[in-house]
């Protein structure tokens, strides 16, 4: 029952009172602004001037971190600049001794195709002269044979 005796006090609507409290508010909040706040963004600040915004422990860590990072940075380009120029150090290599082979194939070949050149040629002239007096034999005999006729 006193639980709807008090239910029964609650306004729904504002009255005068509302701007009292938000009076009260806003005196709080400016008493609050110059008693406790500005002192603290105060030393807070000056904390920050002097320390430069960051702690020299963590500038250092940082420092130390972008140098060896730059380090690896150029260590790589190194390391990957060796590696192309080995790698290209090596192609030429075995171009030059892929050429090598193949100029000294050239001239193996050549030297074959005018062996086997004079060869033919050895073998047609032995051919003809072979062609040749078997034709006089076979000549002789014809002629010898007509002429028995």
């Amino acid at each position: 029952m006193q639980l709807l005796a008090f239910a029964g006090s609650i306004q729904l609507f504002p009255d005068g009172t509302l701007f009292i409290h938000i009076g009260l508010v806003l005196l709080m909040i400016y008493i609050l602004n110059r008693t406790f706040y500005r002192p603290i963004n105060k030393v807070i600040t000056e904390r920050e001037k002097y320390s430069g915004g960051h702690s020299s422990e963590a500038d250092e860590i940082i420092a130390k971190a972008a140098e060896k990072e730059s380090a690896y940075t150029a260590a790589m380009l190194e390391a990957r600049s060796e590696g192309y120029s080995l790698i290209e150090k090596q192609q030429q290599e075995a171009e030059a001794a892929r050429q090598a082979k193949l100029a000294a194939l050239r001239s193996e070949t050549a030297a074959r195709v005018e062996k086997e050149k004079a060869d033919i040629s050895k073998q047609t002239a032995e051919a003809r002269d072979a062609i040749a007096a078997e034709a006089e034999k076979l000549a002789d005999k014809i002629a010898g044979e007509m002429l028995k006729a």
